[in-house]
């Protein structure tokens, strides 16, 4: 494996997660809860959103088998009780994340498309792996279980008694996703995949290559 393109990796990594990771914070903020800003979150220092694991260990791990990459960084806090617009202020502030991730791949395959670089060089090498790794992390984030982001939207669909099973499921917290991890790796990984190849598609197609 070329250490050029681990670092390429690690690289986009650290900036699509701090990105990820302030969006949460700054949507929490903007609706009105500011425990992200008393903890320090609301900040584009990537050492204050980072999980060793989920950031950078797995991340490398998956780039260095040739796995659909995805992710993920420390939560950043907030109370849903404190934001405006109830349960759909907390789905908004969780999926502020995730959204960032997917208009970073946009932006990334617009300018590789557009300006026509060569994927072996430093700054295609840099731009397709912007466009697989926010992909990778937008749909991994997006999978409605608890505590990954897209939980938050079945929260404010799902009617009371679903919404108790999955806070259950949340106090196991990060433990519950590397269990997914280790269990269901080849099923995550064939739905990454699948997922990436449809944005792909679709991304080539607004922007007339295929």
């Amino acid at each position: 494996m070329d250490i050029g393109y681990i670092a390429i990796v690690i690289g986009v990594i650290l900036v699509s997660m701090t990105l990820h990771e302030a969006m949460h914070a700054f949507m929490s903020y903007w609706l009105g809860d500011d425990t992200a800003k008393l903890e320090g979150r609301l900040t584009l220092n990537p050492v204050k959103h980072i999980d060793p694991f989920l950031t950078i260990l797995l991340p490398v791990m998956l780039a260095i088998v040739g796995a659909p990459i995805f992710g993920g960084a420390k939560p950043v806090p907030f109370n849903p009780n404190r934001v405006r617009y109830d349960e759909w202020g907390a789905a908004l502030v969780a999926m502020a994340g995730p959204l960032t991730n997917l208009l970073i791949a946009f932006i990334a395959f617009g300018i590789y498309a557009l300006v026509g670089v060569s994927q072996d060089g430093v700054i295609g090498q840099i731009l397709v792996t912007a466009v697989l790794v926010n992909l990778g992390f937008f749909i991994f984030n997006s999978i409605p279980i608890p505590p990954l982001d897209g939980s938050r939207v079945l929260y404010a669909l799902a009617p009371e008694f679903v919404r108790r099973g999955m806070e259950a499921i949340e106090r196991f917290g990060i433990f519950f996703i590397f269990a997914i991890v280790l269990i269901a790796s080849p099923v995550i990984g064939r739905f990454m995949q699948a997922g990436t190849s449809f944005f792909v598609d679709v991304f080539g197609r607004i922007f007339g290559i295929g």
